[in-house]
């Protein structure tokens, strides 16, 4: 039986959401060109696009607004960030960017450039978007159990260490410019890595002398997940978790707009602050991002991104915030509507190969789910499968991803029970009614890259 664990908070303020009616949903997606994200938001009821700068903030953080330095350089704030990163990572050196993908600009042709690669557990769309762009390519090597969403496995976002070390014998140790692994695993599913799994492949990296470098964006609800099921971990604390897993790496990059929930925020973070390619990372943060002392962030989301670092480690938050994925996950079993199992940290990933069998990977399952699902209530949800993955950058043609996911990402102290029983009974209702759907998209229009963020789709008839 689903139980709701409550949240650890109250309510301050409310922000009012509009319901809207059937045929204005299907005029306003219409009108979007079936894209998620060309929806206005004012036509969206509950908004599960990203979980990215979503959430709400805390008392402590919009206190902290106020105590914001804004000088250019060397202002009290940055100083307060690295403080406060440096204790929980135990780097040397901190560097704040906007968000994530600017970390990724700014740190990924240091390592990757043409004729190069780069290997993950899985790669989300704006990292692989960066690996290419760098003029590298990607090579993935996830745990086979992310690929079946009805099996129960406690750790289903672990790298698949057989593959990477012959993906590494294949294309040889020096033309592999990192590995980057992703905690959690958000294209598996939101999916945890193990401790275990981590030390296994800083082994590996070590062996063949290859960067390591963490995708941090949720690793405290990885910390979490680790606590509860790996039984080593069981007596350690977020932090302690968190230590040991960034020891095994040399770098990290982070979107600070998840764990740290914050609206806009990033970090690159390198382990040995004697590093010579340091030197570059300012280089490019000056270019890029703004003086390498606030990194295109103002001093108050610089004290707003420290006291978020330090709550989203809150043992009490994390089991509220994992409970609320498990209390879907709940709900769904007792409807026997089929989403990768057990649920993830950060949202529900709906199996739309499953919805819609006989809609094929090129016309978008996870996408055609996300429209209807938007159809029948205002939910905006987003496709994790082959439409986001784009296209080969070699060939062209239309990559086929391992799970054709609808994913429902839950921003951070946003929504109440009430809200995800609604969307709850939308999901059935559109399960229930799956066989209706005869046909998926196809793609009208599309720019060279990260293609989903502005593709044009039109009904396949």
């Amino acid at each position: 039986m689903a139980t709701f664990v409550p949240e650890p908070y109250r309510i301050k303020m409310v922000e009012p959401i509009r319901m809207t009616t059937r045929g204005e949903r299907e005029a306003a997606i219409a009108q979007a060109d079936y894209n998620m994200f060309r929806l206005r938001s004012d036509d969206v009821f509950i908004d599960t696009l990203s979980d990215s700068g979503t959430g709400a903030m805390s008392q402590r953080q919009w206190s902290a607004l106020l105590l914001g330095d804004e000088a250019y350089a060397g202002s009290r704030s940055y100083y307060h960030l690295l403080d406060t990163a440096r204790d929980i990572f135990n780097y040397d050196y901190i560097q704040p960017v906007h968000q994530g993908r600017a970390a990724e600009k700014v740190l990924f042709p240091t390592f990757l450039s043409k004729g190069s690669f780069a290997i993950s557990n899985l790669f989300f769309d704006t990292t692989r978007a960066h690996v290419e762009l760098a003029g590298a390519r990607c090579l993935e090597a996830c745990n086979p159990e992310a690929s079946d969403s009805s099996l129960r496995a406690p750790f289903k976002g672990n790298m698949d260490i057989e593959r990477m070390e012959k993906l590494i014998d294949e294309h040889g140790a020096d033309n592999i410019g990192m590995v980057v692994m992703t905690i959690t695993n958000n294209s598996a599913g939101g999916q945890p890595v193990s401790l275990q799994n981590m030390r296994e492949v800083h082994a590996i990296c070590k062996k063949y002398d290859i960067l390591l470098n963490i995708d941090a964006a949720r690793f405290a609800e990885n910390a979490m997940f680790v606590k509860m099921r790996e039984p080593s971990c069981k007596d350690m604390s977020i932090k302690e978790i968190t230590r040991a897993f960034f020891d095994c790496a040399d770098t990290f990059t982070m979107s600070a707009k998840k764990d740290a929930i914050v609206n806009m925020g990033g970090i690159i973070g390198v382990k040995d602050g004697d590093a010579p390619f340091i030197l570059k990372i300012k280089a490019n943060c000056i270019c890029f991002e703004g003086f390498y002392t606030y990194g295109g962030l103002n001093g108050r989301d610089l004290e707003c991104l420290a006291v978020g670092l330090e709550e989203g480690m809150d043992e009490d938050w994390l089991r509220s915030r994992i409970g609320v994925m498990n209390y879907i996950g709940d709900r769904l079993d007792e409807y026997g509507i089929p989403y990768q199992s057990p649920a993830g940290g950060h949202g529900i990933f709906l199996d739309a190969k499953k919805f819609y069998p006989h809609i094929p990977y090129y016309e978008f399952p996870g996408q055609t789910l996300a429209i209807e699902l938007y159809k029948e209530c205002g939910l905006r949800a987003c496709d994790i499968g082959s439409y986001m993955m784009g296209n080969d950058p070699d060939t062209g043609e239309q990559l086929h991803s391992i799970n054709e996911f609808t994913r429902l990402a839950i921003p951070r102290r946003v929504y109440t029970q009430s809200h995800y029983d609604m969307v709850i009974e939308a999901i059935n209702t559109t399960w229930q009614q799956r066989e209706q759907v005869k046909h998926g998209y196809r793609i009208t229009w599309e720019p060279p890259i990260l293609r989903h963020f502005q593709a044009s789709l039109a009904p396949v008839k």
